[in-house]
């Protein structure tokens, strides 16, 4: 496959704008120049509709797309609960977390734990979250989407990886979140709409050129084992979707920690105008969830009649892509750089916001409330320039990686599912009894960080190694619940034990509503009544 000219005139005029798009908004204005607020949150000004589709953008990444489709192809529409779940999830970050997270301006993950703990955890759980975002996230998306670049345009997969990589960090060295919030709008729209395109011919196609709803039924009659959405033991697929935990189990802990607690995700809500603007942000992200497995499994799924036997699964994405004719194709193509310039923008800017304001600043001592204007000018544009020096850093770091870690995987998304989950139970209870449980102390919170990793491990560890042929064999998702409740028990009895010291806890709760406006709540209800009736329809 390759792209003709014309598509090639699509997606170039399609670079072009977006990057122009991005420099237009992050200009300064007249008398202004950019502090760490405008860079890193931009200027806390974003409204409901930026913030619920750069949610999307920073979520739904190559990762998602070719990720997804990969996984749909081998484990079916099952694969589908990671989005129709993180739609609930999201309405509880919006009601629960984030009433709690604004009241006490909150502007990053480690910032709330040191203001509820104290100053140890903040620093390491920020260096954790660097080397997962550099060496998991970042590599990822880049190799995935050269991948892409490389199986349809016939660029060669390191050149591709490269110019993606500099192409994203150009994107928003400038302007920073704003520059990646605002155009996340038009990338958004882009997305969604190449993946439909894409669903709809590959099932025409399946079902004879027929229409969509025959090569749906095709499907179905064809391949009846890709549409159960919850997997038996014995299934293919039960070792990454084990069933019922994908309602009850391990998938909430995913969820809650990656889109409450994760920096890259929270910075959109963390940026609204107000706390009603980030509510409505959130549950519009929800709206769209529910439409993501469209865009991202409908295609793999259509490859499993039309590609059978590709190997590795991640193939059958840009496989399908073959169908789309001339100028369509350029579009389609267009939506996955979107997809990898989005996300990798998003998630350079958080590494910088995290490496700038969490250990830069903090080691350097800056108080700029204490100083005079002139001081605090000089110190803010040098917390923009180290944050640009850090993203540029960071993206090098993750060009050179993303081979060695990611170029001989079948599923990247796997991949990322199981590398996050070795800390993900224990962020999930360091910050539910952050946010909900006074008596939590930071050593407490530290425990649980070990105990998720150490717990991890033991549950991972290769039997050949000496590990635990038992424990080896339970899914992740269920290792993830069970490394949960022992992480949360530990981190209960610490904290009994030895309390945080007087005036650790900075977080105040007591004025906090959790009541949310009515047309909130009217969202809410309807993505929790159509997320029942899909599994309802396909148990």
């Amino acid at each position: 496959m390759g792209l003709a000219t014309f598509d090639i005139v699509v997606v170039a005029i399609y670079a072009l704008f977006i990057f122009g798009l991005a420099q237009w908004v992050s200009r300064d204005k007249a008398g202004h120049e950019k502090n760490s607020s405008d860079y890193f949150l931009a200027s806390k000004s974003l409204p409901w509709w930026a913030i619920g589709a750069s949610l999307i953008a920073a979520n739904i990444s190559a990762e998602q797309i070719v990720g997804m489709s990969g996984s749909g192809y081998r484990l079916g529409l099952a694969i589908a609960s990671y989005e129709w779940m993180a739609a609930l999830t999201l309405l509880i970050v919006g009601k629960f977390f984030l009433p709690i997270f604004l009241r006490n301006d909150i502007y990053t993950m480690p910032q709330f734990l040191e203001q509820r703990y104290g100053p140890n955890i903040r620093t390491i759980m920020a260096i954790f979250w660097l080397a997962l975002y550099v060496f998991v996230n970042l590599t990822s998306i880049l190799w995935l989407g050269s991948i892409v670049v490389n199986q349809v345009a016939g660029v060669d997969q390191t050149v591709a990886l490269f110019g993606l990589g500099a192409f994203a960090l150009l994107y928003q060295l400038y302007g920073g979140l704003k520059a990646v919030a605002i155009t996340d709008i038009v990338q958004v729209t882009l997305l969604v709409m190449g993946g439909l395109i894409i669903s709809g011919l590959t099932l025409n196609e399946v079902g004879g050129g027929q229409g969509v709803w025959a090569g749906l039924g095709t499907l179905v009659e064809q391949a009846p084992d890709k549409f159960n959405m919850i997997l038996e033991p014995g299934d293919p697929g039960y070792q990454e979707l084990p069933g019922i935990a994908v309602l009850i189990g391990g998938l909430w802990i995913a969820n809650l920690s990656y889109w409450g607690f994760n920096q890259y995700i929270i910075q959109r809500a963390l940026a609204a105008k107000n706390l009603e603007e980030a509510q409505k942000g959130v549950v519009f992200a929800a709206i769209l969830k529910l439409l993501m497995p469209l865009v991202v499994v409908v295609p793999g799924l259509a490859a499993v009649l039309l590609a059978p036997g590709l190997d590795p699964a991640d193939q059958a994405y840009p496989t399908m892509m073959r169908y789309l004719p001339t100028g369509l194709l350029g579009l389609v193509f267009a939506a996955l750089m979107a997809a990898v310039v989005a996300s990798t923008a998003s998630k350079v800017n958080s590494i910088a916001t995290i490496f700038t304001l969490d250990l830069y600043a903090k080691r350097r001592g800056y108080k700029s409330e204490a100083e005079d204007e002139t001081h605090r000018a000089t110190h803010e544009r040098h917390l923009v320039f180290v944050g640009r020096i850090s993203a540029s850093v960071a993206m090098l770091l993750a060009l050179f990686a993303a081979r060695p870690l990611l170029g001989s995987l079948d599923q990247a998304f796997q991949f990322i599912q199981e590398f996050s989950g070795f800390i993900t139970p224990g962020i999930t209870v360091i910050f539910l009894l952050g946010l909900f449980w006074k008596k939590a102390s930071e050593a407490g919170a530290i425990t649980a960080a070990a105990a998720s990793i150490l717990g991890s491990v033991a549950f991972w560890f290769p039997s050949e190694w000496g590990g635990i042929a038992a424990l080896n064999a339970v899914p992740f998702l269920n290792r993830m619940m069970w490394v949960f409740f022992l992480s949360l028990g530990l981190a209960i009895l610490v904290s009994l034990w030895k309390p945080g010291a007087a005036g650790s806890d900075r977080i105040e709760t007591g004025d906090v509503r959790y009541a949310t406006a009515r047309s909130f709540n009217v969202a809410a209800l309807a993505v929790v009544g159509i997320v029942i009736a899909l599994y309802a329809s396909m148990w």
